[in-house]
């Protein structure tokens, strides 16, 4: 018996979907009926959708937005679907894999706190998932009733909300679960705590671990990639570099310093070789010659002093070096002192006159000052307080008891914490501005489809590793029977060096993250020093592929401009009219990018002083841990001292010495 069909029945609905910015996704809608059909595709209440006539949308996600599809046939009937919701987030995240089937893919996940009785308690949990995935949040294994949102909020905690928290993620696809994250209900003291609020954050995070003339290091990748992705978390912008010369760490931190001003939490990091003279501290670039001078090295005073000059409300520089003193008679470079400011944290990864060591276990390599940083910098407490916790720590461990003693020196006379909340009030001009040029200098190429003339399509996609680090990845999407066996091949104009190639200097961890981004990829082209691109990157993609009649190997080849992506807008690499950071007449155009966003003419430093002596780097060799353990040295008293703005300024800032490596 057949059935006569009357009405218009909507046998496949689109399904609400939450994915990443510019993700492109399809919405489907299927009906049957007794006569033609037509589609017609609506977002938000009564908005005819440019195009959308067909079962199918395709869409490139730009903003959350609903979608509503109409079905109608010859006689005027018609019906519509459910509402479905496209919940898109801006999210700096490793992008989705090419091969992603829609499964919850978990990009932020709940952190720790530590919440005062009676204030409000946050808890944040987002995931990417096609359809949108379900939450469902758990206190100590226990399902919380009513809470499957994203965010699960407390009006007032109270000590019964202590626990450790987790989200379950799940779709029709599967289910997956957050980390684990333990709330910790504190009773405030009698008077009421200031709150206190920054109008934007900034970090510059600056890795160098390949040197020409000097031993090479393998820590700052790691802990440069894992303490951008937490400092994220606190919101603030990041910008991380690795393997800079003098002249492109120059220009970066001018670049740096035109996104601070009034009300700004501004955070710098430094990884690499450096070392310590008269006091005052100096960073050495990748081409620092051997030996090197003090005019081949970077002045951390004076990029402090620099960033006090935009009146921040918050300065923080930590530094992961060494501190030996090198020559001490040579003459230090000449810094201003400014009134003390009480804005100023200084975490130094190790004392005066002392090493700062880099531990390898065969799978990760990490400085030992910022494993115990990562591990304490999300805690919602005073800046100096987090960092007694880090030195606390590291004073524990037993691979650098006698050897390594972090150092802390400040002037903060506020409680100020990096997870301080966000007020912009009065600051929006600057703030939008700020939002322009950061995105310029951060933006990743769009994914895109080539096609070969022998009819094969590859789809090429881009992973920001960090900001001067692209992967791209090239996957065969489409292949005709006349084209057998396909391979890709990829190679950029100009032809940029992949630094992580040597094996010398590889861990099971940098490994791991250097293989980051789509599961299956065809090709993948690591590009590595963004900073010195010159001219817009163009990437040649050659296609190989056996014609199953001719049966030979047939290559076709395709070249696509990229562009410049993301830190090589900048163009830090143009040379400066002067030196020193930025404050300071002529600089380069890469600070131009980010035109400051205080309109101010720029101050004059003084200049710096003749040179003195040449100054030698540390050499100190690996050392296995159990020859660690068991040399008992007796380390010298290397308690903080306390100072005020103008001495801390006299007697140097931290810089990174070389790291010694000992192996677990």
């Amino acid at each position: 018996m057949q059935i006569m069909i009357t009405d218009i029945v909507i046998t496949q609905h689109p399904v609400s979907a939450s994915v990443p910015l510019n993700y492109t996704l399809t919405l489907s809608c299927r009906a049957i009926g007794s006569s033609t059909l037509q589609y017609q595709w609506f977002q938000s209440e009564n908005e005819e959708v440019p195009g959308g006539n067909l079962p199918d949308l395709v869409i490139a996600a730009k903003k959350t937005q609903v979608y509503i599809c109409r079905v109608n046939d010859q006689y005027s009937n018609c019906v519509f679907s459910e509402w479905v919701k496209v919940k898109v987030w801006d999210i700096l995240r490793p992008a989705v894999p090419v091969t992603w089937t829609g499964e919850p893919q978990i990009v932020v996940h709940p952190g720790s706190l530590t919440v005062k009785h009676g204030e409000e308690l946050k808890l944040q949990c987002t995931a990417f998932g096609i359809p949108a995935p379900h939450y469902q949040w758990y206190k100590n294994g226990i399902p919380v009733q009513g809470e499957t949102k994203e965010l699960l909020m407390i009006k007032n905690a109270d000590k019964d909300h202590n626990g450790t928290y987790l989200c379950s993620v799940s779709n029709v696809l599967e289910e997956t679960w957050t980390e684990p994250a333990d709330v910790n209900i504190v009773f405030p003291d009698k008077a009421t705590a200031k709150r206190y609020y920054a109008t934007d954050k900034v970090a510059i995070l600056i890795g160098n671990l390949n040197y020409s003339n000097h031993p090479n290091l393998i820590a700052p990748m790691i802990d440069v990639h894992e303490l951008a992705n937490l400092l994220q978390q606190l919101g603030f912008r990041v910008v991380s570099l690795l393997d800079l010369t003098k002249q492109e760490m120059l220009s970066a931190i001018d670049a740096f310093l035109q996104l601070l001003n009034r009300g700004v939490y501004a955070l710098f990091y430094y990884a690499g070789h450096g070392y310590e003279c008269s006091g005052r501290n100096y960073l050495v670039p990748i081409d620092a010659p051997q030996p090197y001078r003090r005019e081949n090295c970077l002045g951390v005073q004076r990029v402090m002093q620099s960033m006090q000059e935009k009146h921040t409300a918050l300065n923080v520089v930590l530094l992961d070096t060494c501190r030996k003193w090198y020559n001490q008679g040579c003459v230090p470079s000449e810094i201003r002192s400014l009134a003390p400011l009480g804005n100023t944290v200084y975490g130094y990864a190790t004392s005066e006159d002392a090493e700062a060591y880099e531990v390898q276990d065969g799978e990760r390599s990490s400085g030992i000052f910022t494993k115990y940083l990562n591990k304490h910098i999300l805690l919602p407490e005073k800046v100096t307080h987090v960092l007694d916790q880090v030195l606390e720590d590291l004073g524990r461990d037993p691979l650098i008891t006698g050897r390594q003693v972090m150092e802390i020196k400040h002037t903060l006379k506020d409680p100020r914490a990096l997870t301080d909340d966000f007020c912009n009030t009065g600051h929006t001009v600057e703030l939008q501005l700020r939002n322009l040029y950061w995105r310029q200098a951060n933006e990743l190429p769009e994914r895109r489809l080539l096609s070969f003339a022998c009819g094969v399509e590859v789809e090429l996609s881009f992973f920001a590793l960090f900001s001067n680090v692209m992967i791209m990845y090239a996957t065969v999407k489409r292949t005709p029977p006349t084209a057998m066996d396909c391979s890709v091949n990829l190679r950029s104009i100009p032809a940029m060096d992949d630094v992580f190639s040597n094996s010398a200097s590889r861990s099971d961890a940098v490994d791991s993250l250097l293989m980051s981004g789509p599961d299956k990829p065809d090709c993948s082209l690591r590009l590595c020093g963004l900073q010195k691109l010159k001219t817009p990157l163009v990437i040649k993609v050659d296609l190989h592929y056996t014609h199953p009649e001719k049966m030979r190997r047939i290559v076709e080849s395709v070249q696509e401009v990229i562009g410049k992506p993301l830190v090589a807008r900048c163009e830090l690499h143009r040379q400066r009219q002067a030196e020193g950071p930025a404050g300071r007449e002529g600089r380069a155009a890469a600070a131009a990018t980010f035109l400051s966003v205080e309109h101010k003419q720029p101050c004059r430093a003084p200049s710096r002083q003749p040179l003195g002596q040449p100054c030698r780097p540390s050499t100190r060799k690996a050392e296995n841990a159990r020859d660690l353990v068991s040399k008992r040295h007796l380390a010298k008293s290397n308690e903080p001292e306390e100072n005020d703005e103008n001495e801390f300024l006299h007697c140097g800032h931290p810089t990174l010495g070389q790291k010694s490596k000992c192996t677990l």
